[in-house]
């Protein structure tokens, strides 16, 4: 093996699987029973869910299918600081670090996606397992196609998440609702009444997904540079057909085509990120011209809805990117959660050493400021688990004196699948909690167990025969 097939394998979904099999053997599940595209893929992901698990999912038995289908790939934190090679508890602040030390790319002159291609009336989405989630659903949905496409202007290209909605054999909904950069690429291409030519990339590395999701970065910079720094080593590209549009050379299946100017089509709805169907969309359309795939490709599938596959990626890209804006002028802060249950996207709590008052609300200011997809912001002090919702309400519920320590901020741009959000503007109200003790004044004294006794017990209850 060269260098570059051994760095393509390295970036690559099997390169992931690879580790996980080979350091959490635990933590990746085969299902060998036959199972179907429609709707068992996500409930089986649920089902583990409920029971506290979230393992790798891996479906060899796809029925009406020979290909496999791979899911719940970044449903765990502790796989995905693994990637870093990082403790779990470290991963936002890793991520924050290396996603902005900006590698060059390296092209290659072959790929194994370059294996198969289906081209004129070959094309036929059908031949891949593409799940149908809930039954809420319009369609089955493309839910781990990351598009790539360049800015009509500048040509620098980006890569990001977008709901892909099968229409026919060669035809996908898409919603570039997130309204960043490939919403306003296809608005330039638009403006002359061009297409926007774009590739659909299936099955690539979970590091891959952490960095197309990071925002916060000058517009030369290519996303594929920024996940070259969590990989820490040139991100390894190939060519495809689409003017020369690159992509992982390490992916599993790769769909070319282009994104329609001025035509809009009804697409949803969808099961969202935030637990509810959602008919919001900016209703484009993505047509395909060819699709090229491994001989033996896996197709990788995100679980929709509210499960961690979903969501758990966009906690921690957020978690850093907010923590990257708060130590600019805070340094006192120490840590940021968002957590899973809250929609990976709406709440943010802020772990703080405070020093003086009014620093929580510059956090909250700061944070609202950074993410748009982000509502509501708790501050706590250094004492409470931010991971522990139960130690997060504590605090708010004996620290907090509403008068003083809320703060609202009326019509600001939130999120467009946001079910609260005005359905014209997409404004919300904002609101901050200040759930910090005050400086300077007398307050009552947590009552803490020492570390020393809390291993002393845990003695005496394993001594008991009881494991907890």
């Amino acid at each position: 093996m060269d260098g570059s097939a051994a760095g393509i394998q390295r970036q690559s979904l099997r390169g992931f699987l690879a580790m996980v099999e080979r350091d959490f053997p635990g933590e990746i599940l085969r299902i060998r029973a036959p199972v179907r595209a429609d709707r068992d893929i996500t409930a089986l992901v649920f089902e583990l869910e409920r029971a506290g698990r979230s393992p790798v999912v891996v479906y060899e038995n796809v029925e009406g299918h020979a290909m496999p289908i791979v899911t719940n790939v970044a449903g765990n934190r502790r796989l995905l600081a693994a990637c870093l090679g990082v403790e779990a508890a470290e991963l936002p602040s890793a991520f924050r670090e290396r996603c902005q030390k900006y590698i060059p790319c390296e092209v290659v002159a072959r790929a194994p996606w370059q294996e198969v291609a289906l081209e004129g009336d070959q094309v036929d989405l059908g031949k891949l397992p593409i799940p149908l989630h809930f039954r809420i659903d319009a369609a089955p949905y493309i839910t781990a196609g990351q598009i790539s496409a360049r800015d009509p202007l500048t040509g620098v290209d980006t890569t990001g998440f977008h709901r892909l909605m099968v229409k026919g054999r060669n035809r996908l909904g898409v919603s570039l609702h997130s309204r960043r950069r490939m919403y306003e690429f296809h608005r330039r291409a638009e403006q002359h009444g061009q297409n926007l030519p774009a590739a659909i990339t299936l099955g690539i590395h979970p590091l891959h997904y952490m960095g197309s999701m990071a925002y916060a970065y000058p517009p030369q910079v290519r996303k594929f540079e920024i996940i070259g720094g969590l990989f820490g080593e040139p991100y390894q590209l190939a060519r495809t057909g689409v003017q020369e549009l690159e992509v992982p050379a390490g992916a599993e299946i790769v769909i070319e085509g282009e994104i329609l100017a001025n035509v809009k089509e009804p697409e949803g709805p969808f099961s969202e990120f935030t637990g509810y169907a959602s008919y919001r969309s900016t209703e484009n359309v993505f047509v395909a011209h060819r699709i090229r795939m491994r001989a033996d490709a896996v197709y990788h599938s995100v679980v929709s809805g509210m499960s961690q596959d979903h969501i758990l990626v966009s906690c921690v890209t957020r978690e850093g990117e907010i923590l990257n804006t708060l130590r600019r002028n805070l340094p006192n802060v120490l840590a940021v959660h968002v957590p899973h249950r809250t929609c990976g996207a709406f709440l943010a709590i802020v772990k703080m050493r405070k020093t003086a008052q009014g620093e929580p609300q510059q956090a909250i200011m700061a944070a609202l400021g950074t993410e748009f997809y982000t509502k509501y912001v708790i501050v706590v002090d250094e004492d409470v688990d931010i991971f522990d919702m139960n130690d997060v309400m504590w605090a708010v519920s004996t620290r907090v004196r509403a008068e003083r320590d809320m703060v609202f901020i009326p019509g600001c741009k939130g999120a467009i699948l946001d079910p609260t959000s005005d359905p014209a503007t997409f404004t919300v109200t904002k609101m901050g909690i200040d759930a910090t003790r005050p400086v300077g004044e007398d307050f009552a004294e947590r009552l803490v167990i020492s570390e020393e006794q809390r291993a002393r017990v845990r003695g005496i209850l394993e001594a008991s025969g009881v494991k907890i």
